[in-house]
């Protein structure tokens, strides 16, 4: 798509200017979209994949303690299910974040044909 000749009823001396200044424009946004995905974007990446490593510890504990208590409630036998299970909801996230963070350092799909992703041996993807 083509933009529209804006510089038509300018001055000489205008066009150029204002031909200059798109000129600029366009280098300060392509500069702008290099910035944000290098320094800028990794460091917030890494904080976003941090409290996503927190997020899924704590819900597995949560998740591990609410099947405890109600197993503890439905066969009167408080508290050794609740331990139980709130061991292994720790288990679980422990093994959800390591999970994530396996994913953290590999490297994107590389596009296959057609765009489509091509697939490791294990066939993940990743």
């Amino acid at each position: 798509m083509t933009e529209p000749d804006r510089t038509g009823d300018l001055p000489d001396d205008h066009k150029a200017r204002m031909t200059d200044l798109e000129d600029r424009i366009a280098r300060a946004k392509g500069d702008a979209g290099k910035a944000g995905s290098s320094d800028g974007g990794s460091h917030f990446g890494s904080a976003e994949m941090g409290w996503r490593m927190v997020t899924e510890l704590v819900a597995g504990l949560l998740v591990g303690f609410a099947i405890g208590y109600g197993l503890d409630w439905v066969f009167g036998i408080a508290p050794f299910m609740m331990i139980l299970f709130t061991l292994l909801g720790f288990a679980a996230g422990i093994k959800v974040m390591l999970g994530t963070a396996r994913d953290m350092t590999k490297e994107p799909p590389a596009a296959g044909p057609a765009g489509k992703e091509t697939r490791d041996k294990d066939g993940s993807g990743y």
